[in-house]
């Protein structure tokens, strides 16, 4: 197994799992195809995930530039298929809808991220189709488990230890993190090339999933819910606040856009034409509460 590490902490850690290390960095296509040569498969698993980030440009390099340079990449190497990690953001569902594979886009972004995914996998595909290169792309919802503690599950965490008193009802979408490295696997080995598939093993009202959580994790709260509009204009003051300082807003109007949006992925497809099977959600949170506790990040209270 071959990977490719931009720092000497990334390349440490994979060569201590016996990964053989290629350095250098994602839209580097000369270091990509060095690295692929010889290769039956890629996967092209890099990007930057953040929200609130005062400078995109760095995260258009990685999910746009990024995107394409390993497609070029992979066709110069003569790999004979790349698997690409997008996101089910791009689908850019209407408001109120469940989302497919086949969902018009809404035409605009709630994120600089979903932004950064969405052209980063059109371009992707585009620049497959010019050079005859397969590729699959794979569309996961938020990526929980034993080893993440962002995006939804810093609100769970923060929730569960009583940080985090007030929230929004929205409609949330998530996949555990097992569920997601085996459909990138089933993704490599059934997928057709030039589709994508959305990955997702939990839908459910962010009430239910706050209240699944404790229920787990053996505590007795309830989050306060915030009005929608009053939401709103708390992630605009906490942004420009925090701007005014010259420090990085943990909360900001692009987050708060997609919490009040929600999302709702439908992940049938992935069932059928890749044989998924997912995780049931009380499972996916007690593993992610046992290893939050494991690491201190889940205090007692």
């Amino acid at each position: 197994m071959l990977a490719l590490a931009r720092s000497d902490a990334a390349a440490e850690a994979l060569a201590a799992r016996g990964v053989e290390v290629h350095r250098g960095a994602i839209e580097d296509e000369h270091a990509l195809s060095a690295a692929m040569r010889g290769c039956d498969l890629a996967f092209n698993i890099a990007g930057v995930n953040a929200f609130c980030v005062p400078d995109p440009t760095e995260m258009m390099r990685a999910n746009v530039d990024g995107a394409v340079a390993a497609v070029r990449a992979a066709h110069r190497a003569e790999v004979p298929r790349l698997v690409h990690t997008s996101s089910a953001a791009t689908l850019g569902e209407a408001p109120g809808t469940v989302a497919n594979e086949w969902s018009p886009h809404r035409g605009w972004y709630l994120s600089r991220y979903e932004e950064s995914k969405t052209l980063g996998e059109r371009a992707a595909l585009a620049a497959a189709t010019e050079l005859e290169q397969d590729l699959v792309c794979v569309n996961p919802s938020s990526v929980q488990g034993p080893g993440r503690a962002g995006g939804t599950g810093r609100f769970l965490i923060a929730f569960l230890d009583g940080r985090l008193r007030v929230f929004i009802d929205t409609w949330v979408s998530l996949v555990d993190i097992q569920d997601c490295v085996a459909g990138h696997l089933l993704a490599a080995e059934r997928g057709r090339a030039g589709e994508r598939y959305v990955l997702n093993g939990i839908r459910m009202r962010s009430t239910d999933l706050l209240e699944l959580g404790a229920s787990v994790a053996g505590v007795s709260a309830a989050p306060r819910l915030l009005p929608r509009r009053l939401a709103g204009l708390g992630g605009t003051a906490a942004e420009l606040a925090f701007r005014a300082r010259g420090r990085h807003p943990p909360v900001c109007r692009e987050m708060v856009r997609t919490l009040l949006h929600g999302h709702r992925y439908d992940a049938t497809r992935s069932e059928r034409e890749l044989g998924m099977s997912y995780t049931a959600p009380q499972e996916t949170i007690r593993r992610t509460v046992d290893w939050a506790r494991a690491q201190g990040l889940l205090r007692p209270r």
